[in-house]
């Protein structure tokens, strides 16, 4: 049964294809640099620059380190960068999350005087800051909600008060953006958004992230709060509840093994959509690249064009820099 409009021979497909200019004036799908959000990962000290072991390219770095990273994100016309930190002291209450001298807070402050027109996201959550790694107040075996829901809300309060344009939940807990939005409000904040994790998977993909963060659990895992990755009508209604909350942007992580739920969610909210590349998708592409298996360049792109194909309106990616740089030749 012939499906198309008009029937080959009339109707051939190839013609637009045969010619590059051509195939550009009727891509349906254009990257931008804009699309962006580029990954840093804090640490404290002076002239710290460390290259993570499982996702080359990839550093932690301290705060005058950052301030330059940050110049150059800008220069490529990356719009905005999200903060994780990593302190030198963890406590069992992650204390340095909330800390108003907490090493964000100090690249907040730096960069913003800086590199003043840059969008700065923070990630709000404990696990990088706790002494067992977990995302939360810890009792017994579980992971406690409210207790580390009001300490989120002082976390998401610290950084605005340092210069956050942003603040990104990615715990998972029940009632936090409600909560941080509340807290936000009452202290003058109320045009400070939220970009919600709002389906956040308990994901193989993040291995090389908690080696970036420092924030392997000592014990059990976060399935008690991430995402069964199976699911995906939960994760509408994880969305619906952000967004009754106050999110004003919401996200879907990780990226390319959740392309169905980007597009389902962006389908049935139409709401602003984030998407995170995670770290484990750019370690596989720089590995399958740098053995030669892969061109590393192109699958970069295809991997990012998918991404938005799906619905997402912004990337988080560490290929943020490499991407911009290929955009504009």
């Amino acid at each position: 049964m012939d499906t198309t409009v008009g029937g080959f021979p009339t109707t051939r497909l190839r013609r637009t294809r045969m010619n590059p200019v051509l195939r550009a004036m009727v891509r349906e799908t254009e990257l931008s640099p804009k699309d962006f959000i580029y990954p840093l990962f804090v640490v404290p000290g002076k002239k710290v620059k460390r290259e993570v072991s499982s996702m080359p390219g990839v550093y932690q770095m301290s705060v005058d380190e950052i301030v330059r990273e940050c110049a150059e994100v800008y220069a490529l016309g990356i719009p905005a960068v999200i903060f994780f930190g990593i302190p030198d002291h963890k406590d069992e209450v992650g204390s340095g999350a909330y800390d108003d001298r907490g090493i964000v807070q100090q690249a907040l402050r730096a960069v913003k005087k800086e590199v003043p027109a840059l969008l700065l996201i923070t990630d709000v959550c404990l696990c990088e800051y706790t002494s067992h790694g977990h995302c939360g107040i810890v009792r017994g075996e579980e992971i406690v909600n409210d207790p580390s829901v009001e300490l989120l809300t002082k976390e998401a309060l610290s950084h605005a008060k340092a210069g956050a344009d942003m603040v990104a939940p990615s715990d998972m807990f029940d009632g936090r953006v409600g909560a941080i939005r509340k807290v936000l409000d009452a202290n003058g904040f109320t045009t400070t958004p939220i970009m919600s994790y709002a389906a956040k998977y308990a994901s193989g993909f993040y291995g090389p992230f908690r080696e970036a963060a420092e924030s392997t659990p000592k014990f059990g895992d976060r399935r008690s709060h991430q995402m069964d990755p199976a699911n995906g009508d939960e994760a509408l209604r994880e969305v619906a509840q952000d967004i009754e909350e106050g999110a004003d942007i919401v996200m879907v992580k990780p990226a390319l093994p959740y392309l169905d739920v980007i597009h389902r969610v962006k389908e049935r909210f139409g709401m602003p959509t984030a998407a995170y590349n995670v770290s484990g998708e750019y370690a596989m592409v720089k590995a399958a690249g740098k053995l030669g298996w892969v061109d590393e360049e192109r699958v970069m792109m295809e991997v990012l064009t998918s991404i938005k194909r799906a619905g997402a309106d912004m990337i988080l990616t560490y290929f943020a820099k490499a991407a911009a740089k290929v955009l504009s030749k």
